[in-house]
């Protein structure tokens, strides 16, 4: 017979096929509604409901009552099992045999007391293959157990994702039932959504297109989804068409299996270890079917989870890693934040992760994978190569509210020189389903076209675990090689960034910092999480220093290091991108507190038996030793015990810092100028200043070294340095701007405020002389070593009392300035301008300097220590956990 002609409608025939295996319309007659062919109920149903997450040995020894379809459960943050009783009917032999299980949740199916593969409709797993082709001699009754969490990949949240979870949400069973699976019909699906994606991506003015839509309608003519003896025809159409070869220079995209798995985010710690569980035996089940499939799987952290919780998956896991098909990447222990951890936390990522790495997986990894943070600090490349890494694949910067980032694939030199071959997946995304449309975007949006010809196509459903499904395997196998599209590769990272390096040669550098222009608010929010982190930071900073000492000392003392390791690991969890920023829900935060105390607690305690060691029998002339843990010179106000008290050991807190560090505890104190040699052993000294002066209302104050002006509603005016003489004149310090913190989201940064004009708070200052807070202070001290305070008290704005004290009597060139409030978002403003000038950052061991065209978005940058406003001279520093600036006043987010 004659073929007709083809001469079609393009968008007519286009909706036929659409039609054709759709999921919504004609599913009666259609392809689509031919998937499964013939379905049984389970044989029996009961379910166990528990707030706890049980182990599977100690639930299915629990009470199970009997349940059913369309059966409630919950609420929020339970756990219900199923037990499932099959029975598979003797008609179905020689068929590929599915449970077919829709509930709202998400499953673990447990088989023979493993766990086999997870269960989630926004993961679009909702089958368990219970076998491939029911044999004669196959057993045609089993129990599972299907282990239900009451919450969805992203959490619980009550009417949009990101709000709090809703405590009394229910969930509920709606399908349980054994069905035969049609392979057949499955394959041709694919074949058809693909054509229909290649005809609508590279659109009419395509030949390939028009190709792609024929090919498809042909199919749809000799395709009878009531005969299956009609699919080999239709199927061999399909075969044709994507058996026609692309050109040599076609691009390349290198498809690599992967779930994001968010930490802790909008669901707590506890939680992850199961969607870990969830998520990677779902991949081992496609490693099985696909060997060609390579997964990658970073944080060592949630690998270490399912070792302790999961040992069976565990082995499994480690023997498809030698394989080849199971990749950890990252190096680090979680995907942290980029810019909160200190140098130092940020060199125990990578130590904790590597080591972590290869004592269990035989190797260490190349590239650092940091997908989703909000930026990346300029002294990461630095952080990297010293870590043994030498490349990184991100992709957040695609976020960017106003400056597109220039590359895809690049080098990034940091602060001291170093390099690192960087590479963004050009489908902006980490979670690809293996569309058309992402492959031809992935081209499409590669702003490196002509320097590479490479590019990464993450694929699985993630943020909230899910990953790979064998849909989207099968998308990627037909379009290995397909006319008009690019190669599309399963490989592993490596093999990615080796073929990047081949081609490198014309590739640009970036240099500095990897600023997202998203999701500022990060950086000013949860103000005691972040203090957290810097607290514990520094204490076991205290105790190695200590402890190293200690051992040094005597060979007898026993150093801690598997203590250590625990709280250092215990804080580089709490350094999570979700966590440390407080973007997660209060779940988590109230958890990451609850961390801190155990570091606290532990730490100060570890950090007295150093101590103790390090000074037994040998007290100081008055019984106190006072040591500088920091590695430059210092000079501090410190409270000692009075002299003649009993002996003790004190150690020196920074200014602001929570007095847990110190090793004694002194009721009556009186304060000493101490000055100290890097990580040192001191002793006490002081040197008179003149009293504060008031006139007209205003203070001034001088601690020797410089003097400050303060007017009367208690805004600092000026800074001058005593010894030269040199003015600086501020447009008021303590001008703040009051900002209402609910109409700030997490999204937002600082250049949301600046509409908000400096305010004045009501301040009456009152100058304190004798005092320090509450504590009486002896007539000794106060004529030597007295900082004088200026206490400054602020009527009541929007519902929130304001309290500052000024205390510059300290020996040295800075003002601490602290305040007490609550309710608002406050920002102190210097009055600086940051126009042409260079604004300096320093945040532990990280430090870098801000300058360039993208600049002026940089509104709020994060400068967790220090932030400096300079030209030649003088320079105006603030030292606070952050600071913005930019053509507007220079300025400190003290709370949101």
């Amino acid at each position: 017979m004659a073929a007709a002609p083809a001469l079609k409608h393009w968008r007519t025939t286009l909706e036929r096929v659409e039609k054709f295996v759709s999921p919504l319309y004609f599913t009666d007659c259609n392809l689509r509604g031919r998937l499964f062919g013939a379905s049984c109920p389970v044989a029996a149903l009961s379910s166990f409901l528990t707030p706890e997450r049980l182990p599977y040995q100690e639930a299915v020894q629990q009470d199970f009552r009997p349940a059913q379809v369309g059966h409630s459960f919950g609420p929020t943050w339970w756990t219900c099992w199923f037990r499932v009783e099959l029975t598979i009917p003797e008609a179905w032999v020689g068929q590929e045999v599915h449970l077919c299980w829709e509930s709202d949740g998400e499953g673990l199916v447990w088989r023979d007391g493993e766990p086999v593969q997870g269960l989630t409709k926004e993961g679009e797993k909702t089958s368990y293959v219970l076998t491939d082709r029911l044999g004669e001699g196959d057993p045609r009754s089993l129990t599972l157990y299907v282990e239900v969490a009451c919450n969805g990949l992203l959490g619980a949240g009550k009417g949009s994702m990101i709000a709090a979870p809703d405590p009394e949400k229910m969930f509920q069973l709606s399908r349980a039932e054994l069905a035969v699976f049609h392979r057949d019909v499955h394959n041709l699906l694919v074949d058809l959504e693909l054509l229909l994606g290649i005809a609508k991506g590279l659109g009419k003015d395509s030949q390939r297109s028009f190709q792609a839509l024929y090919t498809a309608n042909q199919m749809v003519n000799v395709c009878d989804p009531a005969q299956p003896e009609t699919f080999p025809v239709a199927q061999a159409l399909a075969s044709r068409f994507f058996g026609q070869r692309g050109g040599e220079s076609q691009h390349t995209i290198h498809a690599t299996g992967h779930c994001h798995i968010d930490t802790a985010w909008l669901w707590p710690f506890k939680e992850t270890v199961r969607k870990c569980a969830r998520s990677w035996v779902t991949a081992l089940q496609l490693m099985e079917r696909n060997p060609e499939f390579i997964f990658a799987c970073s944080q060592a952290q949630q690998l270490e989870w399912v070792k302790s919780h999961y040992p069976g998956l565990y082995s499994r896991l480690q023997d498809f890693a030698s394989r080849g098909q199971f990749v950890p990447v990252g190096g680090t222990w979680v995907e942290m934040d980029g810019n909160l951890p200190s140098g130092e936390a940020m060199v125990r990522q990578f130590l904790q992760g590597q080591n972590f790495f290869l004592q269990e997986f035989g190797k260490m990894c190349s590239e650092f994978w940091l997908p989703d943070t909000f930026g990346y600090s300029a002294q990461l490349p630095q952080i990297m190569r010293g870590c043994g890494i030498r490349r990184f694949l991100t992709q957040k910067l695609s976020w960017n509210l106003v400056n597109s980032f220039p590359h895809h694939t690049f080098f990034w030199e940091g602060l001291d020189g170093s390099h690192v071959l960087v590479h963004f997946p050009p489908g902006d995304s980490y979670g690809m389903q293996g569309s058309v449309e992402e492959v031809l975007k992935t081209v499409a949006n590669n702003r490196d076209k002509g320097r590479a010809n490479h590019s990464a196509f993450l694929f699985g459903f993630g943020d909230g675990g899910g990953g790979p499904t064998q849909t989207m395997l099968d998308r990627l196998k037909r379009l290995s090689n397909t006319d008009g599209l690019p190669r599309v590769q399963l490989s592993s990272p490596r093999q990615l960034f080796s073929a990047l390096e081949s081609g490198s040669g014309q590739l640009c550098t970036w240099v500095g910092e990897l600023f997202l222009e998203l999701h500022n608010g990060t950086y000013t929010t949860h103000a005691q999480i972040k203090k957290g982190n810097r607290e514990c930071e520094r204490i076991l900073h205290d105790v190695e220093l200590l402890s190293s000492l200690a051992l040094a000392r005597s060979a007898q003392f026993l150093y801690p290091a598997a203590q250590l390791q625990h709280l250092w690991r215990l804080l580089l969890l709490n350094q999570f991108h979700d966590v440390v920023t407080g973007s997660c829900i209060q779940m988590v935060a109230e958890d990451a507190m609850c961390h801190y105390e155990d570091i606290r607690s532990h730490g100060n305690t570890l950090l007295s038996n150093a101590a103790a060691a390090l000074c037994a029998g040998e007290p100081g002339p008055e019984g106190l030793l006072i040591v500088n843990t920091l590695p430059w010179k210092r000079t501090e106000v410190m409270a000692l015990p009075k002299p003649g008290g009993a002996h003790s050991l004190g150690l020196t807190p920074s200014p602001g810092d929570s007095a847990q560090h110190g090793l004694c505890s002194c009721s009556r104190p009186y304060l000493a100028a101490a000055p100290a040699a890097p990580a040192a052993c001191v002793c006490s000294a002081g040197a008179s200043r003149p009293p504060p002066t008031k006139t007209d209302g205003s203070v001034t104050l001088d601690n020797g070294i410089i003097r400050v002006r303060l007017d009367p509603t208690g805004r600092l005016t000026s800074l001058v340095l005593v010894a030269s003489g040199r003015y600086q004149l501020l447009t008021a310090l303590s001008q703040y701007r009051q900002i209402d913190p609910s109409l700030l989201p997490l999204s937002h940064g600082h250049n949301t405020a600046h509409s908000n004009p400096p305010v004045g708070l009501g301040w009456s200052p009152h100058m304190g002389q004798g005092r320090l807070g509450s504590s009486p202070l002896s007539a000794g001290a106060a004529h030597s070593t007295l900082p004088h305070q200026v206490q400054l008290e602020g009527a009541k704005s929007h519902g929130c009392k304001h309290q500052s004290h000024v205390l510059p009597g300290r020996p040295l060139p800075r003002v601490p300035w602290g305040t007490s409030l609550c309710c608002l978002m406050m920002s102190p403003c210097t009055g600086m301008r940051g126009t042409s000038w260079t604004t300096t950052w320093r945040h532990g061991s990280l430090c870098w300097a801000s300058q360039g065209p993208w600049q002026w978005v940089l509104r709020a940058a994060c400068g967790a220590a220090l932030g400096s406003c300079c030209r030649s001279a003088p320079t105006v520093g603030l030292a606070r956990r952050s600071c913005w600036t930019l053509a507007a006043p220079m300025s400190v987010s003290t709370l949101r």
